[in-house]
């Protein structure tokens, strides 16, 4: 990977070594978002160019495909418009920000990627897999991620009053009880096809034992983070204190 600071934390860096792409998959409220960002943190510490994106999304038309197809007021889009609206803007930020991002050893954390389209789409759309593989294949380029992370909330009233939470659920979130249920079972059929890639975190216990089961999951990509070479604690107790005090906040509100 190539260094971007002087921090002494990746001992295995190495300049014009390739980039890695690590995705992050699962049902909504799962608690993707708040561990990409606490991950990029520590690997931005440890002196790597990091780049955080999300699907759909990430670039300027990618945000207006995504306004598009999460709008709740366009209840009566047909799935296939669905799933090419979310494969346009796939192949959009493959070819502006992901690629590019590879190419010169930056690590890339992306909120869903292809296999969520085959889960929301294939799975909860019903939409043909074998056509959903196409379009993903042609979209990404035939990219692949080297990791993927599925992050599952175990505690189903805690995963609902997260979704619940925000200011207002979206298109996908609105689809109903059934949908999400085919979703979520989406992803225990796609890591039993891809084992060695993809694997399942359980969001369970305080966020900093949720981040060492992620941590432990890429030992393979920075083994320096687990292996005693760096001292994370610290990170790890700030971790947990702004998820309590979060909590504190909205208890008190």
């Amino acid at each position: 990977m190539q260094r971007t600071g002087e921090a002494p934390l990746a001992p295995h860096a190495a300049a014009n070594a390739p980039g890695v792409f690590i995705t992050f998959e699962g049902g909504d409220g799962a608690g993707k978002s708040t561990h990409i960002k606490f991950l990029a943190q520590l690997l931005e510490e440890a002196g790597l160019e990091v780049v955080r994106v999300r699907e759909p999304g990430g670039t300027s038309i990618g945000e207006q495909l995504r306004a598009v197809v999460l709008d709740p007021a366009n209840a009566e889009m047909a799935p296939e418009t669905e799933l090419l609206i979310y494969e346009a803007a796939r192949a959009q930020i493959v070819a502006q920000v992901i690629e590019p991002a590879l190419a010169r050893g930056a690590v890339v954390l992306c909120d869903r990627f292809t296999d969520s389209t085959l889960a929301y789409q294939g799975y909860g759309r019903r939409l043909p897999l074998a056509f959903i593989e196409q379009a993903n294949a042609f979209a990404a380029k035939g990219l692949v991620p080297d990791k993927t992370i599925i992050m599952r909330c175990a505690d189903t009233q805690e995963k609902r009053g997260r979704v619940a939470s925000r200011e207002a659920m979206d298109r996908l979130e609105r689809a109903g009880g059934s949908f999400h249920e085919r979703v979520n079972a989406a992803f225990d059929d796609l890591i039993s096809e891809d084992e060695q890639r993809m694997s399942i975190v359980e969001t369970v216990g305080a966020h900093s034992d949720t981040a060492r089961a992620i941590l432990t999951e890429l030992e393979d990509f920075f083994p320096w983070l687990m292996d005693g070479t760096c001292n994370i604690e610290p990170q790890l107790a700030a971790f947990d204190a702004a998820h309590r005090l979060s909590h504190t906040d909205e208890a008190t509100s």
